[in-house]
C-alpha cells in the first residue's frame, strides 16, 4: 500500500484532516486546499452509508425534477466535534457546484445509484445546474461584513441575498428590506431560476456569542427572524435544499449567555420542526475512512490472505488461547481473515480500541483525532522499515511509536487527555518510563536492548516497549476505561506483545511483562491492582500524581451517556414517592425503540388503581422543542391515538405522568456526570490510600449527590393527565407545569395537591355525600356498584379519590343514610347497609338509585305529615281518656296488635313507641396519670358500655383501642381477648 503523497510531504502530519468549508469555497492560490477540488475530494472520501444518504437527499431535492418531494428539504448535522460535519458540507458543496465531477467518483456513483432507486429513473448529471449559497458562520463577524465576500451586506439576511444573487446589486436592493417576509424570501429564491442549495455552517458561532459581541439588539432580532422565516420557506419552494450545522445542545459545551441560550433554543425548535437531524459517520466506518485518507491504493488480496495466514498459528495455539485470547474476549479471532481484510494494515485489536474505547471518551474527536494518530504512526513505521529496522506485519495497540514526537503529541492532543498538567505529566512518563525520542533509553526500551540473546529477539525486538505503550494508552483515558475497568489487564498486555512467530511463546510473554511491572526493575510510576484468580487478573496503570480535581476531570470524560442516564434513572426511582396514589411506577427508557413503542408495551393500564407514572428522562421530556415524541407517546398511552395508534386503554383517567423538563434535564445530566466522576474517583486506589484525598473526595461526592438530587427534583416539573372538564366534551391530554423550585412531580403528595387545585382529584376529606351526588349524572343512576366504581377510575369527568375504594364506600354509605341515594337489588328493592364496609363495590347485582321514599314508622305507609290514617274504623274514646286527646290509633308511635294490660293497670296501647337505634362514634386520647378525675370519668364511661352490652342493648361493635396499663391488668385483658378470638399486640415500653 502506498501512503498518500500529502502525508509523506508533511512527514506524517496530516494538515487538512480538519477540513474547512470556508477554505474550500473561498481560498485561492497557495491557500487553496487540495480538497477544494471535487475530484480529489471524491478520491479521499470513503462513501459511508450515512454520507451517501445525505448527499442523495440533496441531489434528489435540487436535481430530481418532479421527484423533488421524495427528499427532505432541511437537514441538520448535529453530531459533536470531529464527526465529519465539515467534510459532509464540502461534499454537498461539490455535489451542487461541480455535480458532473463528483458524480464521476466512487462516492458520486453510489449517490447516483441510490438516487435512481429513490426516484425510479436516472439522476440528471448536471442536477439542473444548481446555485450554491454558502454561509460559513464560523468565519463571519456579526454586524461587520467583509467587502470582498459580502459587498454592502451586514446582516445575515443581506449576506444571504448577496450570495444568492451572485453580487447583483439591483436584485439585492429589491429584496433587502424583507428580512422576515417568507413570501419575499421565497420570491427571491425563485428569482434565481435555478435549483438552490443553502449551506449554513456552524450557525451557533454566529447566533450565540457572535451576536452578543455585536451589541446590536436590532441586528440579533432581525437575524433570528430571518432564520425562522428561511427555515419555514425552504420547505415550500421546489428544488431548494438546506444543510445546517449546529451541534446538539446536549453535547455542545460552548459557554453561552442567557440571551444566546434563548436564541439557541429558539433555533433548536425551528430545526426540530422543519428538518431532520443526521450524522455522516459512525464507529463502524473507522477502518474504511482511515484507509481511504491514508493510502491511495487498496491492499492486494494475496497480501491480505498471506497476512491473515501468518498469524493463524499463534491465534490457534492452545497456550496463547487459554491464557490470553480467551481472557481478553478477542471476538475478532472468530472471523480473522475478514477482520484483517477490513482493518489492514492495522491490527483488529487496535481498531477495536479506537472504535470501542477512544470514541466514547467525551473530548476525543473520533474521525479527526484517529486520522492524525494513525497517519503519524504509519509514516513513522514506514521510515523505520526503510532504515532496515523492525516493523510489525499488522500495526497493533503496542506499535504506536512513542519515540516519534508526532505520534506522541497526536495522542496527547487528541482529546483523550484534556488537562494540560496531566498531558505534561504523561509526556514525561512516556520518555522516562517507555522510550525517549531517539529510542536509546527509557525503562521499557532498556529492557529490550539488554535482551540481545533471546532466540526470538529478531522477531520481537520491542516487546517490553510494546507492552508499556499499551499500558500508556490504557492509562491516558482516565481512571476507568469505558467498558473495561481501570488500566490494562495482564492478559491484554501479553496480547499486545505477541508476534506471528512461534518462537515467542506465552512463557516469554509472561517473562517480559513480569520484568516490566517489577517494582524494583520495571516501571516506577506503575500502580498495580493485584489479581484474584483467572476471573480478575492483575491490572496496570501509569499514575501521575494528580489532585482530586484533575482525577475527577480525567474520569469525567470516560463516563458514557448510557452510564449517565442510568444513574439519573436510579435516582429518579429512589426519590419518587407515591403519596395518595395507590401505585408508583417508573417507566425506563429503551432507546432501541421509539417512545411510543416503549409506552404502548409497558403494561401501564392497571384496573381500579390510581397510578403515578414517572417517565425516564433519558427518553421522555417536555419543552425546548424536543417534546414531540413524548407527547405522541402520551397521546397513545391515554388511548387518544388515531387509526393504528389507537390502543384499547380503559384506565387512562387514573394514570398521572410525571415528566422532566428538557432544559432542566440538561443540567441534571451534567450534574450526574459530576456525581459519577466523584464516585469513581473516591473508589480509586490513589484516593483510598491517601487520607487527604479521601476526605476531599467524600465531601465532594456528598455535595455532588445533593446537587444532583435537587436538580433532578426540579427537573420533574410537568404533570400530564387525561382531562374532560365538560362531561359531554372530548377527552384530551392536559398538563400542569410548576416553576416553583420547591415543587417536584416525583412527590406524589405534591402532585395530588396540584391536581386537586385543577379538580382532577378530591383531596383528603373532600369527597362527601354531597360531592358524590354532584358528580353523578342521571344516566349513572341504575348502574351497578361495580360500574360506578369503575367509572371513578376510567372516566376523566370524575375526579380521582384520595382513599380510592374506601372513600367511595364511605360516601355511598353516608349518602344512603342522608337519603341522597339508595342501593337497590335487581328487583328494585332497597337494600339496607349498616356500615361502609358493607357497600360491595364489586357487586354486579346491586345498583345505585335515586333516593327511595321513606316509610312512616307508625303505619308503614310512605312518610307523611300529620296523623297516621288507617283502614280500620275509629274506636270509641275510652272513658279514661280526657276529652280532646289523641286516640291510641292516631298516635305517632307504632301500634301493638296485642292489646294487653300491663301489671300497673296500663294498657299496651298507652306504652310509648320504642326509640330508633342510634350510631355512636367518638375518639379520645387522655393521660390518666395526670388527672384522677379523668380516670374516674372513663371508668364510668366503660361501666355504661358494660351495662349496655350486658343488657344486649348494643347490636354492632367496631373500634380500635390503644392503652398503656400495668402488667397484671395486661395479662387479664389478653386472656379475655384470646377467649373472644381477637388478635392483639402487647409490647413492653
Amino acid at each position: 500500500m502506498k501512503i498518500r503523497q500529502e502525508i509523506l510531504n508533511a512527514s506524517g502530519q496530516i494538515d487538512d484532516v480538519q477540513m474547512s468549508l470556508f477554505r474550500a469555497v473561498h481560498a485561492t492560490g497557495a491557500d487553496r486546499p487540495p480538497y477544494a477540488d471535487a475530484g480529489y475530494y471524491g478520491d479521499i472520501t470513503h462513501p459511508t452509508e450515512r454520507l451517501i444518504d445525505l448527499l442523495t437527499e440533496i441531489a434528489v431535492r435540487v436535481g430530481g425534477g418532479e421527484d423533488y418531494l421524495k427528499a427532505r428539504a432541511v437537514t441538520r448535522l448535529d453530531q459533536g466535534m470531529g464527526g465529519g460535519k465539515s467534510h459532509a458540507c464540502i461534499g454537498a458543496f461539490h455535489l451542487a457546484a461541480a455535480p458532473e465531477v463528483l458524480l464521476a467518483t466512487e462516492l458520486g456513483e453510489r449517490v447516483a445509484e441510490r438516487a435512481r432507486a429513490k426516484m425510479g429513473r436516472p439522476l440528471a448529471r448536471d442536477l439542473g445546474q444548481p446555485h450554491v449559497v454558502v454561509l460559513p458562520c464560523d468565519n463571519m463577524t456579526a454586524g461587520a461584513g467583509v467587502k470582498e465576500l459580502d459587498g454592502p451586506a451586514v446582516s445575515l439576511h443581506e449576506r444571504f441575498l448577496w450570495r444568492l444573487f451572485s453580487k447583483d446589486y439591483a436584485l439585492y436592493e429589491r429584496y433587502q428590506p424583507f428580512w422576515s417576509d417568507k413570501h419575499k424570501i421565497a420570491e427571491a429564491i425563485r428569482a434565481v431560476n435555478r435549483p438552490v442549495l443553502i449551506i449554513v455552517d456552524e450557525i451557533l458561532d454566529y447566533i450565540g456569542n457572535g451576536l452578543d459581541g455585536s451589541n446590536k439588539p436590532d441586528l440579533a432580532a432581525q437575524d433570528m427572524a430571518f432564520l425562522r422565516a428561511l427555515l419555514d420557506t425552504v420547505n415550500d419552494v421546489p428544488h431548494v435544499a438546506m444543510l445546517v450545522v449546529m451541534i446538539a445542545s446536549d453535547t455542545d459545551k460552548t459557554a453561552l449567555s442567557a440571551a444566546a441560550k434563548e436564541r439557541r433554543d429558539d433555533l433548536n425548535s425551528q430545526l426540530e420542526r422543519n428538518g431532520l437531524p443526521a450524522t455522516v459517520t459512525e464507529v463502524g466506518d473507522f477502518a474504511d475512512i482511515l484507509r481511504r485518507r491514508l493510502f491511495d491504493t487498496e491492499p492486494a488480496r494475496e497480501v491480505l490472505a498471506a497476512t491473515a495466514a501468518l498469524y493463524e498459528p499463534v491465534l490457534t495455539d492452545r497456550a496463547w488461547a487459554k491464557h490470553v485470547w480467551e481472557q481478553i474476549g478477542a471476538d475478532w479471532r472468530r472471523n480473522w481473515s475478514d477482520e484483517v481484510a477490513a482493518c489492514y494494515p492495522f491490527h483488529p485489536m487496535l481498531m477495536a480500541l479506537a472504535k470501542d474505547e477512544w470514541s466514547r471518551v467525551t473530548g476525543f474527536q473520533r474521525v479527526r483525532s484517529t486520522i492524525r494518530i494513525f497517519a503519524a504512526t504509519v509514516y513513522a513505521l514506514q521510515q523505520r522499515g526503510k532504515a532496515g529496522e523492525w516493523a510489525p506485519a499488522l500495526i497493533g495497540p503496542g506499535d504506536l511509536p512513542l519515540s516519534d514526537s508526532t505520534v506522541r503529541e497526536a495522542l496527547l492532543g487528541s482529546g483523550l487527555v484534556e488537562d494540560d498538567r496531566t498531558i505534561a505529566n504523561y509526556r514525561s512518563l512516556a520518555e522516562i518510563e517507555i522510550v525517549n525520542h531517539d529510542g536509546s533509553t527509557g525503562t521499557a526500551r532498556r529492557q529490550d536492548l539488554k535482551r540481545s540473546e533471546a532466540p526470538w529477539i529478531e522477531a520481537n525486538p520491542h516487546a517490553a516497549e510494546r507492552a508499556a505503550t499499551f499500558i500508556f494508552l490504557a492509562s491516558i483515558v482516565g481512571t476507568l476505561r469505558p467498558g473495561r475497568g481501570r488500566g490494562a489487564s495482564a492478559p491484554e498486555v501479553k496480547a499486545v506483545t505477541s508476534v506471528p512467530d512461534m518462537r515467542y511463546t506465552i512463557t516469554d510473554a509472561d517473562s517480559v511483562v513480569d520484568e516490566l511491572v517489577d517494582q524494583g526493575r520495571g516501571i516506577s510510576a506503575l500502580d498495580i491492582v493485584r489479581g484474584q484468580g483467572n476471573n480478575k487478573p492483575a491490572r496496570y496503570f501509569l499514575s501521575t500524581r494528580l489532585t482530586h480535581r484533575m482525577l475527577v476531570t480525567n474520569i469525567r470524560r470516560t463516563i458514557t451517556e448510557d452510564e449517565r442516564d442510568q444513574v439519573i434513572s436510579e435516582f429518579a426511582q429512589k426519590l419518587a414517592s407515591n403519596g395518595p396514589f395507590r401505585e408508583l411506577k417508573f417507566l425506563p427508557a429503551d432507546l432501541q425503540r421509539t417512545a411510543t413503542e416503549v409506552m404502548a408495551t409497558s403494561g401501564l393500564d392497571t384496573a381500579y388503581t390510581t397510578r403515578l407514572i414517572v417517565l425516564d428522562p433519558a427518553q421522555f421530556s417536555l419543552r425546548n422543542g424536543m417534546e414531540k415524541s413524548t407527547l405522541e407517546a402520551l397521546t397513545v398511552a391515554m388511548g387518544l391515538g388515531q387509526g393504528a395508534q389507537r390502543l384499547p386503554v380503559q384506565w387512562a383517567s387514573s394514570a398521572v405522568y410525571a415528566v422532566a423538563n428538557t432544559q432542566r434535564r440538561s443540567l441534571v445530566r451534567s450534574l450526574a456526570v459530576e456525581y459519577l466522576a466523584r464516585q469513581r474517583a473516591l473508589a480509586a486506589p490513589e484516593v483510598q490510600n491517601d487520607s487527604e484525598l479521601k476526605t476531599t473526595g467524600t465531601k465532594e461526592l456528598a455535595a455532588a449527590k445533593d446537587q444532583m438530587e435537587k436538580a433532578l427534583k426540579r427537573a420533574y416539573q410537568h404533570i400530564v393527565f387525561l382531562a374532560q372538564p365538560d362531561p359531554d366534551g372530548e377527552r384530551y391530554l392536559d398538563e400542569l407545569t410548576h416553576d416553583d423550585d420547591n415543587f417536584t412531580a416525583l412527590n406524589g403528595t405534591a402532585v395530588w395537591k396540584a391536581l386537586a387545585a385543577r379538580d382532577k382529584v378530591f383531596d383528603v376529606g373532600e369527597f362527601t355525600p354531597r360531592a358524590l351526588q354532584h358528580n353523578l349524572r342521571d344516566q349513572d343512576y341504575g348502574k351497578t356498584l361495580s360500574d360506578i366504581r369503575a367509572a371513578f377510575y376510567s372516566a376523566p369527568r370524575l375526579p380521582l379519590l384520595y382513599g380510592g375504594d374506601r372513600d367511595l364506600q364511605q360516601a355511598i354509605y353516608d349518602a344512603v343514610n342522608e337519603n341522597l341515594v339508595s342501593i337497590v337489588d335487581g328487583m328494585g328493592t332497597e337494600v339496607a347497609v349498616t356500615a361502609p364496609g358493607q357497600v360491595n363495590l364489586a357487586s354486579t347485582s346491586l345498583r345505585l338509585a335515586k333516593p327511595q321514599p321513606r316509610a312512616c314508622p307508625a303505619c308503614s305507609e310512605p312518610a307523611h305529615e300529620g296523623p297516621c290514617v288507617t283502614n280500620s274504623a275509629p274506636e270509641a274514646p275510652d272513658e279514661a281518656t280526657p276529652s280532646g286527646a289523641a286516640s291510641p290509633g292516631a298516635s305517632n308511635g307504632p301500634t301493638n296488635d296485642d292489646s294487653r294490660t300491663t301489671s300497673g293497670g296500663r294498657s299496651d296501647a298507652d306504652t310509648p313507641p320504642p326509640a330508633k337505634d342510634k350510631q355512636a362514634a367518638f375518639s379520645f386520647t387522655s393521660n390518666l396519670l395526670a388527672s384522677a378525675d379523668s380516670a374516674d370519668g372513663f371508668a364510668a364511661l366503660f361501666r355504661a358500655f358494660y351495662m349496655a352490652l350486658d343488657e344486649r342493648q348494643i347490636s354492632y361493635l367496631q373500634g380500635t383501642i390503644q392503652v398503656v396499663l400495668n402488667a397484671y391488668a395486661a395479662e387479664q385483658i389478653q386472656q379475655r381477648l384470646q377467649e373472644l378470638g381477637i388478635a392483639a399486640t402487647f409490647k413492653e415500653i
